[in-house]
């Protein structure tokens, strides 16, 4: 799946980054909606990873998903 994907199937999608990153809160779900960066970012700042690996992360993620 690329990005694109989950991005167009994020309510289905979300449920498997809330399995994958527990620390990721319904609301902050709601309001990454989404968006590559913004879960990246909430990345970076619940689970302390670089810039690099929260990207890293997410695309093998991503890569690994069925939505």
């Amino acid at each position: 799946m690329n990005w694109d994907q989950a991005k167009g199937n994020w309510k289905q999608f979300k449920g498997q980054v809330k399995q994958k990153w527990g620390k990721l809160t319904d609301d902050e779900l709601d309001v990454i909606d989404g968006k590559r960066e913004e879960l990246a970012g909430k990345l970076q700042s619940h689970y302390g990873y670089a810039k690099e690996r929260a990207e890293k992360e997410v695309d093998e993620f991503c890569s690994s998903c069925k939505c």
